[in-house]
């Protein structure tokens, strides 16, 4: 089956990749810092498209799917911009910065088959365009790419890259298998959200530091912010995935619970439907209505209706608070940073992203 190129939507500004406001860098210093962001990230925008381009012709139309479809490149911003730090957005940290976002993408791939998912980005998923195969196939494609890329940077590139990708399989696993006997769901889901987002964020915030030769102890501080603002990042979108479409984005309000994947949201509900009646009584309606629609027999109001009742609960209000806990967190590992734009936008980062559920 063929798909017609997607609408691009790229974007390399500074601003909408992290949510920063214009006014952040008011002066001439700093505004020349977030020119050099941004003349990176347009290098970066622009490797993207050499650099995951195919001699065969099926490769090359959907290794690229996904990349015209859009994005934020919040990951390359993020090395381009801890970079900062030491020797600024040199040739080995835009194509670490690539590599990165590469390896976001492939998981992406991977994601939407392991989630039956029918959209990404506002255009059909790969795998409903071209079956998991091809899907699979080209997820491992873009891994090799930006393995070749970071086999060029050193041994602690090297050795970050496999461990994060250790840890996104890991991920991946530990949510299909569900929390084991005896483990709590709740920290188990917050495990694979360190492991699935937060581990590819604080890559990229790590990888600027180590190869723009910044001061070795500034290493720890930004890969902690990084893993903490990843699962603040997704515990957000727990929350926005349970309202309407606000865009053009095609998604469904709760598009992650009718795939089946339990969000902080439900685990809450679960928790507390243990000692609380109209606690218990939602659940079995949401229950009840997922595991009907798998057979297309779900009243689709009765769906709705009670995903909007989730939405209103107490227990989303609870996800939102912890996304705000995260992020507080991720903020105050910044500590040791020198006062300056990089510590400004990293702790701007932050704010915006929990900014989004309000």
């Amino acid at each position: 089956m063929n798909a017609s190129r997607p609408v691009d939507r790229r974007t390399t500004s500074l601003g909408s990749a992290l949510g920063l406001g214009e006014k952040l860098f008011a002066s001439p210093a700093e505004r020349r810092f977030a020119g050099a962001v941004e003349s990176g990230l347009e290098s970066v925008e622009t490797g993207l498209l050499k650099e995951m381009s195919f001699a065969d012709d099926l490769a090359d139309v959907t290794s690229r799917y996904l990349l015209a479809a859009g994005g934020k490149r919040i990951r390359p911003t993020l090395a381009l911009l801890t970079a900062q730090l030491g020797e600024g957005s040199i040739d080995d940290v835009i194509a670490a910065a690539k590599a990165i976002e590469m390896t976001h993408l492939a998981s992406l791939y991977h994601d939407d088959v392991m989630d039956e998912a029918l959209m990404r980005r506002g255009v059909p998923s790969a795998q409903s365009v071209w079956g998991n195969s091809v899907a699979i196939l080209t997820g491992d494609l873009l891994f090799a790419r930006a393995s070749k890329l970071v086999a060029g940077l050193g041994e602690d590139a090297i050795r970050l890259q496999a461990d994060t990708f250790e840890r996104l399989c890991l991920g991946q696993l530990h949510e299909t298998m569900g929390p084991r006997d005896g483990e709590d769901p709740i920290d188990h889901y917050l495990s694979v959200l360190a492991d699935k987002t937060g581990s590819l964020i604080a890559a990229a915030a790590q990888i600027g530091v180590i190869l723009a030769r910044a001061p070795q102890q500034f290493r720890g501080p930004v890969t902690e912010f990084g893993e903490r603002v990843g699962v603040a990042f997704q515990l957000v979108d727990d929350v926005i995935d349970l309202a309407p479409p606000l865009d053009e984005t095609g998604k469904t309000p709760g598009t992650d619970l009718r795939s089946g994947v339990s969000t902080l949201p439900l685990l809450y509900l679960r928790r507390l439907a243990a000692t609380d009646v109209d606690a218990q009584e939602l659940l079995t309606r949401i229950e009840r209505d997922v595991n009907t629609a798998h057979y297309g027999a779900a009243d689709e109001a009765e769906l709705t209706a009670a995903i909007a009742e989730l939405r209103e609960h107490d227990v989303t209000r609870q996800t939102i608070a912890e996304a705000h806990r995260w992020a507080r967190e991720a903020v105050a590992a910044l500590a040791p940073l020198p006062e300056g734009p990089v510590k400004k936008a990293l702790t701007r980062f932050a704010d915006s992203i929990v900014e989004r559920s309000s």
